[in-house]
């Protein structure tokens, strides 16, 4: 088993995790729907928590965790754009950049899915990926509810 290979992989999840936190935050601020501020916030903190659960993974590797993310502390990974929506208040533009950045978190737990990992690792990765596909979805849902509504 190389757990070098493992720890790459849960640090660029931690990376993931940190910038769909950040971005989720960010999001929630611009966005005018008390629900939907409410759920990104909620989704902000799972991703902080999935963070501090892979970090305790790559510890018990043997290794030190990613503790940033991909920019230290810029949006980044799909989220860029995210702040941009923010400042036109529009929360139609604010659910699809919110979606961009889901479809990146999505792949990247898709792809640390299909690696072959140590089996607590592997079982964490699984758990959260579920988590992270039905956030992914309820985000889009919400996109597209938006979409019919203001239009």
């Amino acid at each position: 088993m190389d757990n070098d290979n493992a720890v790459s992989v849960l640090n660029n999840l931690i990376e993931t995790c940190k910038d769909g936190e950040l971005g989720f935050k960010t999001a929630a601020e611009g966005l005018t729907n008390p629900a939907l501020k409410a759920k990104f916030l909620e989704y902000a903190s799972q991703r902080a928590e999935f963070a501090r659960a892979l970090q305790g993974e790559v510890r018990s590797l043997g290794a030190d965790p990613e503790k940033s993310g991909s920019v230290s502390g810029t949006l980044h990974r799909g989220w860029l754009d995210v702040k941009s929506a923010v400042t036109g208040r529009n929360d139609h533009a604010i659910l699809a950049e919110a979606e961009r950045g889901e479809d990146v978190a999505k792949a990247a737990y898709e792809s640390a899915v299909k690696e072959t990992l140590p089996a607590s690792t592997s079982t964490l990765i699984q758990q959260q990926a579920v988590k992270v596909r039905a956030a992914h979805d309820h985000v889009r849902d919400a996109r597209d509810r938006e979409k019919t509504t203001t239009h």
